[in-house]
């Protein structure tokens, strides 16, 4: 079959098991009808495989719940077993059970506020006097939710004027966690296309510097287009594998540095669905070791009495856990730091770090442990 055609089977059998409010009939005519305007003379075939397909459907049998628990999770919410198996050994069926579900869920759209340019009150208020409908985050003091974004989302005057980016609201608590304050030097090891690096920089309120590293140079582009864009004049970028100590080591020393490190992205399956049918465990594994590497690489750059974030848009923790106490086991002179004043208490577990998932807080899922260098 014609790749089209095997996307008009997949959106319509998609609708027929997902979309509540889309009857049967209407996902199959209309399946059916886009088929014949873009592949005429192939509806008849399209429209049979789906008939056939639907009364396949009605006799499917998932594996039993009692007894097959993984298995039951994994075919009845589409997660590969091997993963679900790993999280129900670490969070039990029901925690495991719910991690799936939401992870199935659109997820809302976050934005930041640009506070250099505004405050979050007033960007609301212009976003409502627009016809949009948004509330604010729960747990980012700078971040709002647009309820039913437009379809041309990239040429909002807001986005496109330097007011607001894109940006999950537990991802917007990384930068918060660290903290930066006005006049310091800060360090972005792996800067991206500076989601991170511009919300350090409102933080400082444009004052002090950041050195936004990375060894994409087409991210760093972007990233400077962006601080532009934001007003933001305090931003350096450099081009830096942050696996190289000799690279890191050319950078100095910082009062501040992030490691957003290169993850398995498993905390935001709700976004890159994809992830989960992409990624292996052996693919999985080779994630800890780099950024081991990477975080102690980090560490020669933190001066005494400084701040070290390591964070992951992930939720194993092998990642996370295990990337940290490896760490502290080599690095004597780095010890746990407490969250600073206000950070919300919820995003916050036993051992101080920030832990998010989707099914608990609505948010993407994240880590980040602070470190203080003695």
């Amino acid at each position: 079959l014609q790749t089209g055609i095997r996307n008009i089977l997949r959106v319509a059998l998609f609708q027929v098991r997902f979309a509540e409010k889309i009857p049967v009939y209407a996902a199959v005519d209309e399946a059916v009808n886009t088929t014949k305007g873009i592949f005429p003379g192939r509806e008849k075939l399209v429209n049979a495989i789906l008939r056939n397909t639907l009364r396949g459907m009605a006799g499917v049998e998932y594996p039993g719940l009692e007894a097959d628990p993984p298995g039951h999770i994994a075919v009845a919410h589409s997660h590969p077993r091997w993963l679900v198996e790993r999280w129900m050994g670490g969070l039990g069926f029901e925690q495991t059970l719910a991690l799936c579900k939401a992870d199935n869920k659109i997820p809302p759209l976050a934005l930041r506020v640009n506070l250099l340019k505004a405050t979050r009150q007033d960007v609301m208020e212009r976003l409502a006097r627009a016809g949009h409908d948004v509330r604010p985050t729960f747990y980012s003091p700078e971040g709002i939710i647009l309820a039913k974004p437009p379809v041309s989302l990239r040429e909002m005057p807001e986005l496109t004027g330097g007011l607001l980016y894109v940006q999950d609201e537990a991802s917007q608590l990384v930068s918060r966690l660290l903290a930066p304050g006005k006049g310091e030097r800060v360090l972005d090891l792996c800067a991206g296309a500076g989601g991170k690096t511009t919300h350090l920089a409102a933080l400082m309120e444009n004052e002090g510097e950041i050195v936004a590293a990375d060894i994409q140079t087409g991210k760093l582009e972007a990233l400077e287009a962006t601080a532009r864009r934001w007003g933001i004049t305090m931003v350096k970028t450099a081009v830096v594998d942050a696996a190289h100590a000799a690279g890191t080591a050319s950078l100095g020393l910082f009062d501040r540095v992030l490691v957003d490190a290169p993850c398995s992205g498993l905390g935001t399956l709700r976004r890159n669905p994809e992830i989960r049918w992409h990624l292996t465990a052996q693919k999985l594994g080779e994630f800890p070791p780099l950024q081991k590497r990477i975080l102690g690489n980090a560490a020669a750059c933190v001066k005494r009495g400084g701040c070290l974030l390591y964070s992951t848009c992930s939720v194993m923790p092998e990642e996370n856990d295990g990337v940290v106490e490896a760490f502290l086991e080599g690095h004597p002179d780095f010890v746990p730091a407490r969250p600073p004043a206000g950070f919300p208490a919820d995003v916050i577990d036993a051992k101080g770090c920030l832990r998010t998932f989707p099914h608990r807080h609505g948010t993407d899922g994240f880590f980040g442990a602070l470190l203080r260098r003695r």
